[in-house]
């Protein structure tokens, strides 16, 4: 049986204040220019009154915290971690421009048989709302040549 590559109950976070201009630069890479995002008077004018942030580019901020999280584990010459999914990614509120976003990461378990760690993440904001959920896959892929065949074909499930 495997032993998990990073250990099972390690957390960390990441803040950031989302400002006007990470939301363009974003629906600029993305393409998603929706006035939800980039509207101001289109927004003044819903019951938000105001633009909200695009909750993909939260799911980025997962990619931040994961990155974290696994960052001691790249001397190992053994094993590539690679993001292989979310699961259950929910935005429970509107993150506006402005906002001060936490993201916490908390790798949750390890399934030996994939090789596997699922990791929590919450967002939330200034005010201590949680504001969007998600569940973090990581593929652990041996490095070993004879072994490529059987671990590039990724499956989320």
């Amino acid at each position: 049986m495997l032993d998990s590559p990073v250990p099972v109950g390690r957390e960390v976070s990441f803040t950031k204040t989302v400002s006007e201009s990470d939301v363009y630069l974003y629906a600029g890479i993305t393409g998603d220019f929706s006035p939800n995002h980039v509207d101001r008077t289109y927004m003044e004018r819903s019951a938000w009154g105001r633009r909200m942030v695009h909750g993909t580019l939260l799911v980025g901020f997962v990619s931040t915290v994961s990155t974290m999280a696994i960052a001691d584990t790249r001397g190992n010459a053994d094993e590539t971690p690679v993001a292989v999914g979310m699961d259950r990614v929910r935005f429970l509120k509107p993150v506006f421009i402005g906002d001060t976003v936490t993201v916490s990461y908390r790798i949750d378990r390890f399934d030996a048989t994939k090789n596997r760690t699922v990791a929590k993440a919450e967002v939330r904001n200034q005010d201590g709302d949680l504001v969007a959920v998600a569940d973090h896959l990581l593929q652990w892929v041996k490095n070993d040549l004879r072994e490529q065949s059987e671990h590039l074909a990724l499956s989320p499930r």
